[in-house]
């Protein structure tokens, strides 16, 4: 199973370890956002990774949302509890929310089919920076700290005309945007799933920019610079 390296199981509760989380923003991502470094000291789990198990245990409804409500830490026990509900709530070992989910419609667990919505989610959303933040941040004159950087999955959601494919899965950009507040701004990444050419269903991640700053061309730059040479080097 793709996700077997990257997560525990004991006593009915799931847990993923610092270097389990980083590899998988590296390896099935190619996200080196420095927040899932290990010895980052605000370190969390990748969202990605969270969804992706969640999809490993629920399969792939027509129609599902995703709101990450907290934070989750390095070995942190989590709760996916067995239900047919249409509304989840996966917890930690305190019953503290941590992801909430909303499905309807019919739901496919071929693990085939799920893997690669996992594998061609996890591609699409390892974009997000630099290559799909930069012209947004760029045109909206904001930038994050790149002494502190925070950029923060917030929620996505999903929903196919059918989970029943007849070709290759393929995900690709269809718009992104940036709403810009006080001291932080959303961004809006629009996608579109194809099942080999035809168009079978559309989604949307939200993230959140923390910290905001003046644009400033060359700070970021710099940046940029030693965020792909660490992404190079690995």
């Amino acid at each position: 199973m793709l996700l077997t390296p990257f997560y525990t199981t004991k006593d009915n509760l799931i847990s993923v370890s610092a270097t389990q989380a980083s590899d998988f923003a590296k390896l099935q991502c190619f996200d080196f956002n420095p927040i899932h470094d290990p010895d980052n000291k605000r370190f969390c789990v990748p969202g990605d990774l969270l969804f992706s198990l969640a999809l490993h245990t629920y399969g792939v409804s027509e129609s599902m949302s995703f709101t990450f409500t907290n934070m989750v830490g390095a070995d942190m026990a989590l709760n996916f509890p067995e239900t047919d509900e249409n509304s989840i709530v996966i917890t930690n070992a305190q019953g503290k929310s941590v992801l909430e989910i909303e499905r309807k419609g019919k739901i496919n667990r071929d693990s085939h089919f799920v893997e690669s919505l996992i594998k061609n989610y996890g591609q699409f959303s390892g974009q997000n920076f630099p290559t799909l933040l930069m012209p947004l941040m760029k045109e909206h004159d904001v930038m994050f700290n790149p002494n502190r950087p925070l950029v923060m999955y917030n929620s996505m959601s999903f929903e196919f005309e059918s989970v029943d494919f007849e070709q290759s899965m393929r995900l690709e950009l269809a718009d992104s945007t940036l709403e810009v507040e006080p001291k932080r701004a959303n961004s809006y990444l629009h996608f579109d799933i194809f099942d080999g050419d035809k168009l079978s269903g559309k989604g949307i991640k939200k993230l959140v920019i923390a910290g905001l700053k003046p644009y400033d061309e060359e700070v970021i730059t710099e940046f940029v610079k030693g965020y792909e040479a660490r992404r190079d080097a690995f």
